[in-house]
């Protein structure tokens, strides 16, 4: 399959679809979002982690049907100073839908560019490691 080791169960909800029974190509980001959260809850421990989207991108490659089972596959690719981007693979019943990546700058309470904390940095360094 692939060499992520965290992945999300993403949750459908029913204005994620168009017409044809898709969903919604902005929507995938919306999917990235959910997981991102589970994977910082999860791999370092904290909710309270204040971030800004400084890149997206989304590459498409299978739609999502209404009765597809979604999971969003997550791993660190890189850790620079105040940012950590990540890679996806959002998979509809097992199979690769779609692949992305984004960076994210951490903020401070001044909503500043802020250093990734140095037990961050280790746990997504244990994180990208498993997975490389």
């Amino acid at each position: 399959m692939s060499d992520y080791e965290y992945t999300a169960t993403i949750e459908k909800r029913y204005n994620d679809f168009d017409t044809y029974g898709h969903v919604n190509n902005a929507v995938y980001v919306t999917y990235l979002e959910s997981a991102r959260i589970k994977f910082f809850r999860d791999v370092i421990g904290n909710r309270d982690i204040s971030t800004v989207i400084a890149h997206v991108e989304v590459d498409y490659e299978s739609p999502i049907l209404v009765d597809h089972e979604v999971t969003v596959a997550v791993r660190v690719a890189e850790i620079g100073t105040t940012s950590v981007t990540l890679d996806y693979e959002i998979r509809a019943d097992g199979e690769r839908a779609a692949t992305a990546r984004t960076t994210q700058v951490l903020l401070d309470e001044d909503d500043e560019p802020r250093p990734v904390a140095e037990e961050w940095a280790e746990r997504f360094d244990i994180e990208q490691n498993r997975a490389g």
